[in-house]
């Protein structure tokens, strides 16, 4: 069973959005992380970069697949995890902790309403492999 944070909301794309003030950290969520294997690059965006809900702001690479990842909620990137240029294992290692990916400024704080709780995603990731 994938490690799935209370505290935290979820997208169907499988990212996590914590709320920190007016601010959202973002990255995979562990289940995303396990499902593309070891993870060897991190394509991230640039600070200021503006981007929509569900809007593509870069991606991961692993061993099996490229996937891109969506930003749960609209907003400017106020700031990268540049750690990831040089250790992207971190995403696997801990994707809730280190291995975040961009924490963003949202111009709608509202659309946070419209993500899964941990037990909607739960469900949702349950009805994937079943």
């Amino acid at each position: 069973m994938a490690n799935v944070p209370e505290d935290l909301h979820y997208s169907k794309d499988h990212e996590w959005l914590r709320v920190e003030g007016d601010v959202a950290v973002v990255g995979i969520t562990d289940y995303a992380q396990n499902s593309l294997g070891d993870v060897v690059y991190v394509e991230l965006p640039k600070m200021g970069e503006e981007f929509a809900a569900n809007e593509s702001f870069g991606s991961v690479e692993s061993v099996k697949a490229v996937s891109e990842v969506f930003s749960p909620v609209s907003g400017t990137v106020a700031e990268v995890n540049e750690a990831l240029n040089d250790e992207p294992e971190r995403v696997n290692g801990d994707p809730y902790g280190e291995g975040w990916m961009i924490k963003v400024r949202m111009s709608n704080p509202g659309e946070v309403d419209s993500l899964l709780t941990a037990a909607e995603y739960e469900d949702f990731t349950k009805a994937e492999t079943e």
